[in-house]
């Protein structure tokens, strides 16, 4: 289906009717904005829609949902100072302006919320690569605990076709893998998926709800705005997107997002298109954990240590008593007890040679030992898998 202009869309649509509670039981969501959004005609940063959207996540904030924002936008706000952008060159520099642009009107947007912003500008190799991985999910983390709120957007000043996500649904997608979201929200032009383009079919009608993705519905859906001829998605890359979230343990909800207070409208009975998930985000994890990373070294615990894994604890360096395998941080190892029964795999937040310095020791003690400052745990209860029976491997 093609994005399609908000009379078409209306018009086909049901009216509002009782909310849908969209987010509900979420503790964290990610929310990608298109250019279409973001960058009004003239150029210049759509002001109003950026402050009502900062409205509605400083009232999510007030009842305990913290809110990652994935922004397009850096392209068309720096294109006004080059002129033409037609070559990848000049779209990395349209970039690299536009990107100062973009962060300075978020960052208006969320003054009068006493809420700061941060930039995170992501590139594919983050979520390939594990060691990236974990880096970009701390940054993520440790935002959100500040009570500021990350600005996601692809680092499109080096990015280039071979290296690149695509488009920010798809990075939005995996933004919420890495901050474990329970709900990502692509805000479009539109109100959601339809059956067929509601402005040539008088009977297309909104999808309210979708239970997994097909290749039809995405072979049949439309690309980006060729209206405004801004951003690189359209209702093809938000239904794959959706895909990588639901693997992810994260429902989409696929609405429009050029009405005032968007996000708020949601849950006062406006339309939109929800795709289910699979599972949670931790039993996504968990799955990956346990069934697709190969072990590169063994950390055998104590009793208490094992015991206290077993209640969903981390596993601390002071309840380690041995080191084996040459793994580097970001690896997948296996977590024994002492008497070398498996327990679960999980990714080692240090290094072989620094978690055989810190093995034993307190959490307190790990500084003066390896020189700097990191979580304390060896393996955060976030990042391993308990593993079902004594004799299930991953190797």
């Amino acid at each position: 289906m093609s994005s399609t202009t908000p009379s078409a869309s209306s018009r086909n649509s049901p009216a509002p009717s009782e909310p849908r509670a969209p987010f509900a039981g979420a503790r964290r969501i990610v929310v990608k904005l298109g250019s279409a959004l973001v960058a009004a005609p003239d150029g210049a940063p759509a002001a109003d829609l950026l402050a009502a959207v900062a409205t509605d996540v400083a009232a999510l904030a007030r009842r305990g949902i913290e809110t990652a924002i994935v922004s397009s936008g850096a392209v068309a706000l720096g294109r006004a100072a080059l002129g033409e952008v037609s070559t990848l060159e000049q779209k990395q520099a349209a970039a690299a302006i536009g990107q100062a642009r973009l962060m300075a009107a978020w960052g208006a947007a969320f003054a009068p919320q006493a809420r700061a912003v941060g930039q995170v500008l992501l590139t594919l190799a983050d979520t390939e690569d594990r060691r990236r991985y974990l880096n970009a999910r701390a940054a993520l983390d440790a935002l959100l605990a500040a009570g500021a709120i990350p600005i996601i957007n692809e680092n499109d000043t080096v990015a280039t076709d071979e290296i690149r996500y695509g488009d920010n649904d798809r990075l939005a997608a995996h933004a919420a893998q890495i901050a474990s979201a329970d709900v990502l929200a692509l805000l479009t032009d539109v109100d959601g998926y339809y059956s067929a383009d509601p402005r040539t079919d008088q009977d297309a009608r909104l999808a309210t709800s979708i239970a997994a993705v097909t290749d039809e519905m995405v072979a049949s859906a439309g690309g980006a705005n060729a209206v405004r001829g801004v951003g690189s998605g359209g209702m093809r890359s938000k239904l794959e997107a959706a895909r990588i979230a639901a693997r992810a343990g994260a429902r989409t909800l696929i609405a429009r997002g050029v009405d005032e207070h968007p996000l708020l409208r949601l849950e006062n009975g406006a339309p939109f298109t929800e795709v289910a998930a699979v599972g949670s985000p931790a039993s996504a994890r968990e799955k990956w954990l346990a069934g697709r990373l190969r072990p590169r070294g063994v950390v055998r615990i104590d009793a208490g240590a094992a015991a206290a894994l077993k209640d969903g604890a981390s596993v601390l360096a002071a309840g380690v008593v041995a080191v084996e395998g040459a793994f580097e941080r970001g690896d997948a190892v296996r977590i024994e007890d002492a008497f070398g029964a498996p327990l679960a795999v999980g990714v080692a937040a240090y290094g072989a040679a620094d978690a055989q310095a810190i093995k034993g020791l307190r959490s307190e003690a790990i500084e003066g030992v390896l020189g700097y400052r990191r979580r304390p745990a060896l393996v955060h209860r976030n990042d391993l898998a308990l593993l079902d029976r004594p004799d299930r491997t991953t190797d």
